[in-house]
């Protein structure tokens, strides 16, 4: 590709982009010798992002380094950190952390959001529907969250290891657009560039084939703990999800603006949209736990594309917990639909057929007024 092919390529992807996501690794954002934050690049970065939200698009932040700024502030050494040291470290650094990035943006009048993740959190669904709603509702409120690991109680069984991954796992969580992964190479290289000077650089990759795995190296030294590897692994749950991905240069200043000038970098691009992915996982990769029985109103709103509200259910049946998925039946027994239900199986009994407002009143808290939302929900 040509630097005009290039910046028409991410200029393409990050204006149809609604949702982005970015990753900020540790070796950007982190002085390696001596563990102060870059806070000039950060600013920059903040300049980029606050550039994206005037135009109109939502912005999650994926950030590592708070054990490398963590362990600077308690005098740890240089070398491999134990994992109660690591936790200690992150404790320290998460504050730090996010106080800078609430420094950055605050002079764009930004609000910024502090989310710690673990990996079970995006695998146990009612953790996953938790973390979602929160990012939805820090989105709809006009914040940024800024998201990293939550290494002050992970263990090495439930760590995702890098931030790469969960940064792939939130784009999924989130239906984001585009993930950029913002690291110290400008993309994928056939072999090694630090190691092969023919490496040929590859600025677009239309499927993740054994090849392309094969093309990865290994991580660089230094606080970096993820490399080509887990960036591909991470492509390949991005674009499963719908979800283009570019990895890009971060090094230097302004990353995301250069990006869209057509700095050299690879998109991995997915054939489906998010809305699509996801509706495709719940149609066929989920085996329904229970189901609702609707009235002829309730089925014809539905086959319209709206959203399946309490009064139009006549039945609940099965056990089921909070974002399970359940079959949608006409009063035949005809399947429907299929869709994640927005309330446990207990709960849903005793708000059918009652009106959404009165939900609050039976229940004693106010939930969602649909039972299955329509981004929740795939005609049968």
């Amino acid at each position: 590709m040509t630097l005009a092919e290039t910046m028409c390529a991410s200029r393409r992807h990050l204006d149809a982009a609604r949702r982005v996501v970015v990753k900020v690794g540790s070796a950007l954002l982190v002085e390696q010798t001596s563990g102060d934050l870059c806070r000039e690049w950060l600013w920059a970065l903040a300049d980029d992002l606050a550039a994206l939200r005037a135009e109109g698009k939502e912005v999650i932040v994926v950030s590592s380094g708070a054990i490398a700024v963590g362990r600077q502030s308690l005098g740890l050494s240089r070398g491999k950190l134990k994992l109660e040291q690591q936790q200690a470290a992150a404790a320290t650094g998460q504050i730090r952390l996010a106080h800078a990035y609430e420094e950055a943006l605050a002079r764009h009048g930004i609000t910024v959001a502090q989310v710690l993740l673990t990996l079970e959190d995006t695998e146990e669904r009612r953790r996953h529907l938790n973390a979602r709603g929160t990012l939805a509702t820090l989105l709809k409120c006009g914040a940024v969250p800024m998201i990293n690991e939550n290494d002050t109680v992970a263990t090495s069984e439930i760590r995702f290891g890098d931030n790469d991954r969960l940064a792939a796992r939130v784009a999924a969580m989130t239906n984001a657009d585009a993930l950029v992964l913002l690291s110290d190479i400008d993309g994928l290289y056939s072999g090694d560039p630090r190691r092969d000077r023919a490496a040929r650089h590859l600025p677009e990759v239309e499927e993740l084939t054994p090849e392309i795995e094969a093309m990865a190296g290994e991580a660089p030294p230094g606080y970096s703990s993820g490399g080509m590897v887990t960036k591909l692994v991470a492509a390949r749950i991005a674009t499963a999800a719908g979800c283009q991905m570019v990895i890009a240069d971060g090094r230097r200043a302004h990353p995301l603006k250069a990006l869209r000038e057509g700095a050299r970098c690879t998109w991995f691009l997915s054939k489906v949209e998010p809305r699509a992915a996801r509706k495709k996982w719940i149609a066929g990769s989920l085996k329904p736990a229970g189901s609702l029985t609707v009235d002829e109103g309730a089925k014809r709103a539905l086959t319209a594309g709206k959203s399946l509200l309490p009064a139009g259910v006549l039945a609940v049946e099965g056990r089921f917990g909070r974002g399970g998925a359940v079959l949608i039946r006409d009063r035949k027994g005809v399947e429907v639909a299929r869709g994640l239900s927005a309330y446990a199986s207990d709960d849903a009994a005793r708000i059918i057929g009652h009106n959404s407002k009165d939900i609050e009143k039976l229940l004693g808290y106010r939930g969602r007024e649909e039972l299955v939302h329509r981004d929740d929900l795939v005609l049968s």
